[in-house]
């Protein structure tokens, strides 16, 4: 667990943020509203690496996506989200160096996900240890069992058997593989968490979602959209109640495309 009292203090926390354009703080122009960046890569910038300003965890920085005003990585193409891999990898370098030999990579998009901020970003949670939740993922292979969407670039894009809630989807090197941040794979997976963000959303237009990276033994990508509420049942028993089957979602996100 980890106690942040200040986070309830940052933007957009307590309401809906006002004139959205004119206060973002990612936008470009605006690079002063930010803390001193960590990382800045192409000139004019592409991404940029920041601190959080309201971190939950004792290091944790913001991943910039793009200089314009897009809300989502399904709005982001490839070579943008191969550059944002690159700022993942250089930054999960530069924390094992200072002695984090862990890092969270995630995505928050929309209120309901958690995010404070809708320009779409990323953030880097730098850990003294595995965490709990990927550090009990032993048996890797049965993680992995599902129904195929999509298959491309030696990745596999899947709806999981194990699906705590409707639509989730899991993005995976067909082979295992450890080490995702030094994985040549690491940016085709970013695009193809992008292409499963967009099929989810056009079967659930607006959808909140979560994407997170487990960097273990069989390193993946999990992309939870957030339809559900979770309750006692989730929380306290940690039983979840998926209302889509994983056969019916495959196939559903299958003909989903844009």
């Amino acid at each position: 667990m980890a106690v942040a009292p200040a986070r309830a203090g940052r933007p957009g926390a307590s309401g809906p943020i006002q004139d959205e354009l004119e206060s973002c703080p990612f936008c470009a122009g605006r690079e002063d509203r930010t803390p001193p960046e960590t990382l800045r890569l192409g000139d004019p910038w592409q991404v940029r690496v920041v601190p959080n300003l309201y971190p939950a965890v004792e290091r944790q920085e913001v991943v910039v996506h793009t200089p314009e005003h897009l809300r989502s990585i399904a709005e982001l193409s490839d070579e943008q989200l191969g550059v944002v891999a690159e700022a993942w990898r250089l930054r999960a370098r530069a924390a094992r160096n200072k002695g984090f030999p862990y890092v969270h990579a995630l995505v928050n998009e929309g209120r309901a996900a958690g995010s404070s901020l809708p320009h779409t970003h990323s953030q880097l949670a730098w850990l003294r240890e595995t965490p709990p939740v990927p550090a009990a993922e032993r048996d890797l292979s049965a993680l992995l069992d599902g129904e195929v969407v999509l298959e491309r670039d030696g990745l596999v894009l899947l709806s999981p058997r194990a699906g705590r809630l409707a639509y989730e989807l899991l993005i995976a090197p067909a082979q295992p593989e450890p080490n995702a941040f030094e994985s040549p794979l690491l940016a085709p997976a970013l695009a193809l968490a992008a292409e499963g963000a967009r099929r989810v959303r056009m079967l659930q237009p607006e959808a909140p979602l979560n994407v997170w990276l487990h960097d273990v033994v069989w390193w993946h990508l999990e992309l939870v959209p957030r339809l559900s509420v979770l309750a006692g049942l989730e929380l306290g028993a940690g039983i979840y109640v998926n209302t889509v089957a994983p056969e019916e979602a495959a196939a559903s996100l299958r003909g989903s495309t844009s």
